[in-house]
C-alpha cells in the first residue's frame, strides 16, 4: 500500500541523501529473477532484455511498436531476444494498458520506453511526448509504489541543454533546450515527488548519446553507416565542431544493471562514455573503420541541439561500481559489422543521439 504523505511541516530528503529507514539500497539481479522491460523491442531495451536473460532472469517485455521507425526492425530485435533466453512479450500501449497487472508479476522494472527525438518534439507533436514520456512514467511509478518494486528509468543528457560548466555533474542546473529534454526532466521531478511523498524506490539514469549494434535508424551513427553503405550524401547539421560524449550500448546495459543492484533511491546518475568527441572527428573515425570517404552535405544547425555534452561519471562509478570499458573506435567497429543492409529510413542527416 502507498505510505501516507509526510507532514508538510517536516523535513524532506534531498536527492541522493540517505534512504529512509528500512529502504533497500539495491535489488540483486540474480538467476530466476523476473523483470519488466518497457520498450523491449527498441534499441536499448532489446540489449537490456538479452543481458537479463543471459543472467538466467525471465523478462516480461512490453512494447507498443510506435511508428517512429519500421516495425520490422523492432520485430528483428525481438527475434534476437527470443533466441537468447526466456522472454514473454506483450504488445501494449502503457498509456492505457493494465500497468498494475504487469508490475504485480515482477521483481523489478527497467523503464526504457519513451518517445525519442529532440527535433521532432516541437509544436503539436509535444502532446505525444507528454503522453508517452510523462504520463506513462507516472503510471509506472504508481504501480511500483503499490507493489514495492524498484524502478530504474531512462532519463537523458538532454535535461542539461545549454550547460554552464563541463564536465557535467549531476548537480548542474538543468537547462533543456528542447521540449523532449523538458519531458525527461519532468520525469525526474515526478520521481522526486513520489520518492518523498510515497516511498518510491526509483533510480534515474541520464544516458549520454548511446550508440552500438541495432541502433535506431534515425540516430546518428546508424545514418552514417547507412550513408556509407549506400554511397549517398550525409547531411551534417551545424559546423561539425559540436561535441558529444558517446556511450556504447553494452556499457549502458551494465550501468543499468548496476543501478538496479546498487543505485541509491532517488538518485539520477550520469551515464557517459568517458570521452568527448567532435562530430567531424566522429565522422572521420567512421570513414577509417569502413575504408570509404563520406560525402558530407553541410546544413544549418537547428533548434534543440546542445552544443556540447560531456559527463562527469564519478557518482556512477562510486555508487554503481561502474565505468565504461568500450572505446568509441571499438564500439563503432562492432556497430559497423552489425549493419544488415539498407533500410527504409528518413533523409540521411546528423541526428541527435540521446
Amino acid at each position: 500500500m502507498r505510505p501516507s504523505p509526510p507532514d508538510p511541516e517536516g523535513s524532506h530528503e534531498d536527492r541522493g541523501s540517505a534512504p529512509p529507514a528500512g529502504r533497500v539500497e539495491g535489488r540483486p539481479v540474480e538467476p530466476g529473477g523476473r523483470y519488466l522491460v518497457t520498450g523491449c523491442a527498441g534499441f536499448i531495451g532489446s540489449h537490456m532484455t538479452q543481458a537479463l536473460t543471459a543472467r538466467g532472469c525471465s523478462v516480461l517485455g512490453v512494447d507498443t511498436f510506435s511508428d517512429n521507425y519500421s516495425r520490422a526492425i523492432k520485430e528483428r530485435n525481438l527475434e534476437r531476444c527470443r533466441r537468447h533466453g526466456e522472454l514473454r512479450f506483450t504488445e501494449m500501449d502503457l498509456a492505457v494498458g493494465p500497468v498494475d497487472a504487469l508490475v504485480a508479476e515482477v521483481d523489478g522494472i527497467f523503464h526504457l520506453a519513451a518517445r525519442p527525438g529532440v527535433r521532432t518534439s516541437w509544436g503539436a507533436s509535444f502532446a505525444g511526448y507528454l503522453r508517452d514520456n510523462l504520463w506513462v512514467t507516472q503510471r509506472l511509478f504508481e504501480a511500483a509504489v503499490e507493489h514495492d518494486v524498484r524502478i530504474v528509468y531512462a532519463s537523458s543528457s538532454s535535461i542539461y541543454g545549454t550547460a554552464e560548466a563541463f564536465p557535467l555533474r549531476e548537480d548542474a542546473r538543468p537547462m533543456p533546450v528542447s521540449p523532449y529534454g523538458v519531458s525527461k526532466l519532468a520525469c525526474e521531478s515526478l520521481a522526486d515527488v513520489y520518492g518523498q511523498s510515497a516511498g518510491l524506490d526509483a533510480v534515474g539514469l541520464r544516458y549520454f548519446s548511446v550508440y552500438g549494434p541495432w541502433q535506431r535508424p534515425d540516430m546518428a551513427f546508424a545514418r552514417v553507416f547507412e550513408s556509407l553503405a549506400r554511397n549517398r550524401p550525409f547531411r551534417l547539421l551545424g559546423d561539425g565542431t559540436q561535441s558529444r560524449d558517446f556511450t556504447y550500448v553494452g556499457d549502458i546495459v551494465e550501468a543499468t544493471l548496476g543501478a538496479m543492484e546498487r543505485g541509491r533511491p532517488g538518485r539520477a546518475y550520469n551515464i557517459g562514455g568517458g570521452s568527448e568527441v567532435s562530430l567531424v572527428d566522429a565522422l572521420a573515425l567512421c570513414e577509417r573503420i569502413v575504408g570509404r570517404r563520406l560525402d558530407v552535405d553541410r546544413g544549418q544547425a537547428v533548434a534543440g541541439d546542445a552544443r556540447r555534452t560531456i559527463a562527469d561519471i564519478a557518482q556512477a562509478s562510486a555508487d554503481l561500481g561502474w565505468t565504461p570499458t568500450t572505446s568509441l573506435e571499438e564500439g563503432l567497429r562492432v556497430q559497423a559489422e552489425s549493419v544488415e543492409g539498407p533500410e527504409s529510413a528518413p533523409p540521411l542527416e546528423w541526428a541527435e543521439a540521446v
